[in-house]
């Protein structure tokens, strides 16, 4: 028996992820939850040194909804896993969009003008300023694949038994 709820979820989470990946920069509801965690980010990170606190924002924002997925699989919950795992895609996404901005600075900073842009500190510092869009590439390819792997995911899994509740 197939848990056609479950599939239609799937189908449409997959359809509008894509949609993000296809243009990242849109403002997405999610990315507003992104900014909270990313601001915690940095002072989780902030015990590593300067440069870990500065790169804590983007990988808090990616590590949090990966220690959901990392959960829902761990219990068994791999439809909740897959589903889960396209919040991971897409935040990987939103840090390519705001690794992309590092030459131009175009982008809204919580602190105003006078905050660090977080990327262009990053790539400054690894002397990777010259490769930003080479960078924000790779990094948006990543999030790219992780949602490809989501929608794969969560209509194989929505396509099972109903076994289990996740």
């Amino acid at each position: 028996m197939r848990d056609i709820p479950k599939l239609v979820v799937a189908v449409i989470a997959s359809l509008y992820f894509l949609w993000c990946a296809y243009d990242p920069s849109q403002w997405h509801l999610i990315d507003g939850v992104n900014l909270v965690i990313h601001e915690a980010g940095h002072l989780i990170f902030s015990p590593l040194g300067e440069f870990m606190m500065v790169a804590g924002g983007s990988l808090f924002q990616v590590i949090m909804p990966a220690l959901f997925v990392g959960y829902f699989w761990y219990n068994g919950k791999y439809y909740s896993a897959a589903l889960v795992l396209f919040w991971v895609g897409q935040s990987i996404l939103n840090v390519s969009v705001y690794a992309g901005d590092s030459l131009a600075l175009q982008l809204p900073l919580l602190g105003g003008q006078d905050s660090v842009h977080d990327w262009n500190y990053l790539l400054s510092s690894l002397n990777l300023l010259p490769a930003t869009a080479k960078v924000a590439g790779a990094i948006r390819l990543l999030g790219t694949i992780v949602i490809a792997l989501a929608a794969l995911g969560s209509l194989r899994f929505a396509r099972r038994s109903t076994g289990s509740p996740g």
